[in-house]
């Protein structure tokens, strides 16, 4: 077996991982198993993400958890660790910040680099991406001004970028940033699950040249590629066609149906270590998981803790741990919700501090950071050392100030409202969160409605729903990292992930300046500003640290928790179960 400069990396990554993993509960079933124990040759993966797109993205991919299901089919530069930081990826290939006064990085894909269908991975896949998400490219919107042609889940770091050098089909690019820009987190950029096949597009739009067409930027042509990477990479059930889905990595999707779930199986094309387990099954949120367990057919399960009421995990090796993502309530700005003042009387009823007892920490009990306490930040981690200081605002919204709430609904001018909390159903714990917060707000004359339903999705927000209830960014599944990326984007005006159609030019102007800026006196200035300013008009409400649960079947090797965006899987091809 050739040795890859990057499968090794990683490996070695792995490794020193699992040896700082294993001495605590969170090595899971890393080294499990025994090797007289025959292989299975397929594993399941439950996980409640709902992949709607292949496109990681677009919001509808962002939403839909594509990096918890794609990050070993479309590699990129970078992919999120176990830590939720961002780990590079030297199969793909390399990146470096060239030093000088406007930021510069210099990417070099692998020149072994291929697609499962045998075209060669380029620099035009890049400069796809950098248009896609640049936000540059407009048309006009039903309501007069311009809107977005891609519907990007963000522009954060794309639309510093000035210019993405590349000649079409080389294996090299330069992407330069604006003068005066500068973007501290750029290993977000250009990663897993979201770099997409550039020969497909220009396959399916009849536009020969992707790198031609973007310089140009004909806005004819622009709009047959935005209509396609909105929409030509969607997931149904029972209709996927694999030829327009071609893979960058260890695994690529071999079918899609309601019965069968999504089948990743090994690509042959792929250049680096080749996966230990030539076939994944992903099971969706909408699985019956019941069934599935009872029937053998989970090898790994990575759920939000009691989403699923008794399932019964007996032959496990279970962790219950505090997710990156925030579980949170995200409010529509219109409606119910157009006042800040109702916002405020919400946030004042909903029972934060109880919600975080019952429901916050199933089986573990954390002193300090991820986990210990109702949340009080937005876009600052838990366990920062920012948090702190910078999120004291908070504190009064502990949960059940009645009277608090009656006279922000008095001051808004709002009497006896009704608020209806959507949510991806069937989901135990968010239906008692709904209950819980139910009961606290009935006595400030808010009446709570639950309207989980298997087929929500954020964007019914404003439209048959008030408040949507999910992890970072309206995510029903795996969710969060360390650079906040999402989380940030999810209340940035005009931004694909900001469902509750929030915006506030001064917030917008901490977020380009905490990415740019890392003075640590200014940037705990300007995160105790954010969320003053958040906690005052309310377009969120923050609950906890989304607790996961994180199982491996015993004899699983090579399973390493991953309470992040990545989820579970982030490193399947890894993966060896043995019976």
């Amino acid at each position: 077996m050739r040795n890859h400069p990057g499968s090794g990396a990683r490996g070695r990554w792995m490794l020193r991982t699992v040896g700082v993993l294993t001495a605590g509960a969170l090595a899971g079933g890393a080294l499990a198993g025994c090797s007289a124990k025959n292989q299975v040759p397929s594993i399941g993966y439950a996980v409640d993400a709902v992949p709607l797109s292949y496109n990681g993205g677009s919001t509808l991919g962002a939403n839909g958890g594509a990096a918890a299901v794609f990050s070993r089919v479309l590699t990129g530069f970078f992919y999120t660790g176990p830590d939720g930081q961002q780990v590079a990826d030297t199969d793909y290939g390399t990146a470096k910040q060239v030093p000088g006064d406007v930021q510069t990085i210099q990417y070099r894909l692998s020149p072994e680099g291929a697609y499962s269908d045998g075209v060669p991975t380029s620099c035009d896949d890049l400069v796809l991406e950098w248009a896609a998400r640049s936000g540059r490219f407009t048309k006009p919107g039903p309501g007069g001004g311009q809107v977005p042609m891609f519907d990007a889940a963000s522009t954060a770091g794309y639309r510093d970028i000035e210019k993405v050098e590349c000649q079409s089909g080389s294996k090299d690019a330069t992407v330069v940033f604006r003068p005066g820009r500068h973007f501290l987190p750029w290993q977000t950029l250009f990663s897993a699950a979201s770099l997409l096949p550039a020969h497909i597009i220009a396959q399916a739009t009849g536009v020969p040249n992707i790198v031609s067409a973007v310089q140009s930027a004909d806005p004819v042509v622009m709009g047959k590629l935005a209509q396609f990477w909105n929409t030509g990479w969607n997931l149904t059930p029972g209709k996927v066609d694999t030829k327009l889905f071609p893979s960058s990595g260890p695994y690529r999707i071999d079918s899609y149906s309601d019965s069968d779930g999504l089948v990743l199986v090994k690509n042959d094309k792929w250049w680096g270590l080749a996966p230990r387990t030539p076939r994944i099954v992903v099971w969706p949120k909408n699985t019956d998981m019941k069934k599935k367990m009872s029937d053998k057919a989970i090898g790994v399960v990575d759920i939000g803790a009691g989403s699923v009421k008794d399932l019964d995990l007996s032959g496990f090796s279970v962790n219950q741990v505090p997710g990156r993502g925030a579980e949170q309530l995200t409010l529509s700005t219109s409606g119910v919700f157009a006042s800040a003042d109702t916002r405020r009387a919400f946030g004042l009823c909903v029972p934060r501090k109880a919600l975080f007892d019952k429901l916050g920490h199933p089986g573990f009990d954390q002193k300090s950071g991820l986990g210990s306490g109702p949340l009080n930040s937005r876009i600052t981690q838990a366990d920062s050392l920012y948090y702190g200081p910078s999120s004291g605002a908070g504190n009064k919204y502990a949960g059940g100030d009645t009277a608090g709430a009656q006279q922000a609904l008095s001051s808004a001018g709002v009497s006896n409202p009704t608020v209806r909390v959507g949510y991806r159903a069937p989901d135990d714990r968010r239906a008692q969160t709904v209950a819980m917060i139910a009961d606290a707000c009935r006595a400030a004359g808010i009446t709570v409605v639950d309207a989980g339903s298997p087929t929500f999705v954020p964007t019914q927000l404003g439209a048959g729903v008030d408040a949507a209830l999910g992890g970072t960014a309206g995510a029903p599944g795996p969710a969060g990292s360390l650079s906040g990326i999402a989380a940030a984007a999810a209340l940035y005006t005009g931004q694909g992930l900001n469902f509750g159609h929030y915006g506030n030019g001064r917030y917008d102007a901490i977020v380009d300046q905490l990415a740019a800026d890392d003075n640590s006196t200014n940037v705990l200035n300007l995160r105790a500003e954010a969320e003053n300013l958040l906690w005052n008009e309310m377009p969120t409400i923050p609950l906890f640290n989304t607790p996961r649960t994180i199982a491996f079947g015993n004899g699983m090797q090579s399973g390493i928790v991953n309470p992040t965006e990545a989820g579970a899987g982030w490193n399947m091809d890894r993966w060896v179960l043995r019976r």
